[in-house]
């Protein structure tokens, strides 16, 4: 996995708090229910679920994506 992948989705994960921190104003609390891993419901902020559950996504895709694969080119080949 390249560290500069990493590196580019932490970013990006930092620009979207930054947006999702500006937007809210509404404190509203919410019921979050993920009944796989807890039974307990989570009473938190939605713009603070939204983003947990959005940060966890970039970062399974940017894990996902940066794995070594099987297939695609290799780096080492040079043309003349």
């Amino acid at each position: 996995m390249s560290f500069k992948a990493v590196l580019k989705s932490v970013f990006f994960l930092l620009i979207f708090f930054v947006m999702l921190y500006v937007g809210m104003n509404n404190t509203d609390k919410i019921d979050f229910s993920f009944p796989i891993a807890s039974k307990e419901k989570i009473h938190a902020a939605a713009g603070l679920i939204f983003f947990g559950v959005f940060a966890a996504g970039v970062l399974a895709g940017t894990f996902l994506h940066g794995g070594s694969g099987g297939g695609g080119k290799k780096s080492g080949s040079k043309d003349k």
